[in-house]
């Protein structure tokens, strides 16, 4: 029966198009998992139509009332406190649904300061030259030089060897820079003025004077190094310090044959010497001529020397003459100018002088430096008035002004001038909590104070102490030693310490 009916209906072959079947093709051909491209994958004949084409615009998400908070932004709290992070809520605004904003990265000042500490995991032997030599530690420079030698990449320089000479000159190493200067001639490098400057400096600091102007004489031997303004500056200066003013007066004259005009460095370094050994007539001609040259006009330096001189030495009247002819020449006062007024008013005890000059310093926006307090603090320490130095030493540390090594000197000279010894017991521990360094000076201020208050145990554990910690005496704490045990009449100490140090206790300071 099936059979005759199928015989008997009509007979419709079957064709096969593209639509009957385009479920199994296009599940055949996709590239993407199901579900995941955005529209639905499945064929018409499986009975889910697809959406057709948005036609009109979205409209606008509605913003969510105030006090409440959207779903979806509910998982989306910040983590981090209000302020702390800057740009979190105004890119959360900006960005609204596009994405969440970046998570704030945590301690960032922490990482910042380590990746500025963080150094390479190896030093060049260049940089740890370059380090020891900034450091001023001539003998750690020496080796590491040896080392940079020794590199296959090693080249001479003079330069390198410029640093070294001035670097063994100021730690008072005399002999070294010769055979470092002869080593260099031996690998090549052309020797400069420059270079022979600098040890004819080496030279003059440990006072070889001899050795310095046999040097020169090779200098003006050789046709390329000639010398200059600055090396006959240098040599100067070592005959000022020696003193030997002879010399000086032939460097001049070498210098006016060579056609070598001094410059105003060199005239103050002159013009300071006369002032120490009190040759005021050579000063008055040198600074004249200082006016009338074109070379070496004078300068606050040279303004500073000159007041320097008249009020250390109590001549008020003269330095206030020259600081009005200086002004008149047309230089103007610096901080250390007006410290030297301060200074020596206070000295004479003329407070209203320096107060003036002090509120003339405020007025034109002069800054109170350390010396400025030290100034006026040893003006009422050798006045024994107490209670103004420690105002005033208040008043400092209030503004910030850190105290030196002279400011507590000044303070326990005060402390003890006025009686106060409890005080000076306080000063030395504070000096001590504030890292103070505690030279010469300082003890011998110590041993002033123990000695006026006949505390001779007290001053000789200080004087053990200052030796144990090798701070070398000097001429005047012998002096206060000896004068204290003079007052007690113990002649074997007084003895003693001359036998001990010969050249800074004479025979003559000992005797009663």
């Amino acid at each position: 029966m099936a059979l005759a009916g199928a015989a008997t209906g009509t007979f419709r072959p079957r064709i096969i198009t593209a639509s009957a079947d385009t479920s199994d093709t296009h599940t055949r051909r996709r590239h993407w998992k199901a579900g995941e491209f955005p529209f639905s994958t499945t064929s018409p004949s499986s009975g889910t139509q697809r959406r057709k084409p948005r036609t009109t615009e979205r409209p606008p998400p509605t913003p969510p009332s105030k006090g409440k908070v959207d779903p979806e932004e509910r998982g989306r709290q910040r983590h981090w406190k209000a302020g702390e992070f800057p740009a979190a809520a105004e890119s959360q605004s900006q960005s609204g649904r596009r994405g969440r904003a970046r998570t704030p990265i945590k301690n960032v000042k922490k990482r910042l300061d380590a990746r500025a500490d963080a150094k390479a995991w190896a030093c060049t032997v260049t940089e740890a030259l370059s380090d020891r030599i900034d450091a001023k530690n001539w003998q750690e420079a020496l080796k590491v030089f040896a080392m940079l030698k020794e590199q296959p990449f090693y080249y001479p320089k003079e330069g390198t060897y410029m640093k070294l000479l001035l670097l063994l000159g100021r730690s008072g190493q005399p002999s070294l820079p010769r055979q470092l200067f002869t080593e260099m001639q031996q690998q090549g490098c052309q020797a400069t003025p420059e270079l022979y400057t600098a040890l004819i400096g080496a030279y003059c600091r440990s006072g070889l004077l001899d050795e310095a102007l046999q040097l020169l004489d090779d200098m003006k031997a050789a046709p390329l190094c000639q010398p200059d303004v600055y090396t006959y500056s240098i040599l100067i200066k070592a005959f000022v310090d020696a003193p030997r003013f002879d010399l000086v007066d032939a460097m001049f004259k070498e210098m006016a044959e060579r056609s070598v005009a001094p410059n105003t460095v060199t005239q103050n370094i002159v013009l300071s010497g006369y002032c120490r050994a009190g040759r005021l007539d050579d000063m008055e001609k040198l600074l004249s001529s200082m006016l009338d040259s074109a070379t070496s006009k004078p300068d606050v330096w040279t303004m500073n020397i000159i007041l320097s001189l008249f009020g250390n030495s109590g001549q008020v009247g003269l330095m206030e003459k020259w600081y009005e002819k200086f002004r008149g020449y047309g230089i103007e006062p610096e901080t250390r100018t007006l410290n030297i007024l301060i200074g020596a008013y206070g000295k004479k005890r003329m407070y209203d002088k320096m107060s003036a000059v002090m509120e003339y310093m405020r007025r034109l926006a002069f800054p109170w430096t350390t010396a400025t307090y030290n100034n006026v603090i040893e003006a009422f320490a050798e006045a024994g008035d107490a209670k103004n130095m420690e105002d005033t030493f208040n008043q400092m540390r209030s503004e910030g002004m850190k105290p030196d090594t002279k400011t507590f000197c000044c303070l326990i000279n005060g402390f003890s001038n006025a009686g106060l010894f409890h005080k000076v017991v306080g000063m030395v521990k504070l000096a001590e909590r504030l890292d103070v360094p505690a030279n010469t000076s300082f003890h011998n201020a110590i041993l002033a104070a123990c000695a006026k208050a006949d505390d001779l145990m007290e001053m000789e554990r200080v004087f053990r102490h200052m030796k144990h910690m090798q701070c070398a005496p000097d001429a005047t704490t012998y002096s206060i030693l000896v004068e204290a045990y003079r007052k007690e009449g113990m002649t074997d100490k007084m003895y003693a310490l001359q036998q001990e140090n010969p050249s800074l206790v004479s025979t003559d300071l000992v005797m009663v």
